[in-house]
Parts: C-alpha cells; sequence; structure tokens
C-alpha cells in the first residue's frame, strides 16, 4: 500500500545480513510501483536513518507484442558526498544485474 513502510530480507548471496527497508510511494497495479530507500546501505554497523533515499521505479509499457519494464532510480545527488560515487556504483551494477536475472525469468516462460 502507497505510504507503507516495509521491510525484508536481503537473500543475494553475502548480503544476507541485511534488511532492506524502503517507503512504498506509489502502486499502479500491473503498471507502476515506487520505493524510496537508503542506496547502498550495506554496513550493519551505520545508522543510514538519517540520510537522504532514493526513489525507485518500476514501470511496465505495453509495446507491440511485449512488455517494456524501466527501471530509474533517482536522487543521487543528495547522498552524502562520502558515499555517493559507491553507492551510485552499486546500485548501477546491482539494477543491470537484476534486469538480466528478470530477462532469464522470463524467457523461462
Amino acid at each position: 500500500m502507497a505510504g507503507q513502510p516495509l521491510q525484508g530480507n536481503i537473500t543475494y548471496p553475502g548480503y544476507e545480513y541485511l534488511k532492506m527497508d524502503v517507503l512504498v510511494e506509489r502502486i499502479e497495479p500491473e503498471h507502476l510501483l515506487s520505493f524510496r530507500w537508503h542506496p547502498a546501505a550495506v554496513d550493519a554497523s551505520v545508522d543510514y536513518s538519517s540520510e537522504p533515499t532514493t526513489l525507485v521505479v518500476f514501470e511496465l509499457t505495453e509495446v507491440g507484442t511485449g512488455t517494456l519494464l524501466r527501471v530509474v532510480e533517482s536522487g543521487f545527488d543528495q547522498i552524502p558526498a562520502a558515499r555517493r560515487d559507491e553507492a551510485f556504483r552499486m546500485n548501477s551494477g546491482g539494477w543491470a544485474e537484476q534486469m538480466v536475472n528478470i530477462e532469464k525469468h522470463v524467457a523461462k516462460g
């Protein structure tokens, strides 16, 4: 539900010790999901709660005989300078890897 905070366990190998906290911004069933989170919050000894969040938007659009998935994460310019470049690098690589995973999953049909 929009406006609701959610927490879940990370299942990606090597990061299972982390919990992911997100705040759902928007839901349009079968079209859009957006949430805010603290990017690259991977050090369990750090409290990231006072930092700004980034906005992640998943958008589905019908195209031809298929569906286009677009994932955009914005707001890195607000992340503290000491973490900004690394957070952007980690998340860019992470989203690219997840897109490959989604493509493989869809190809299985």
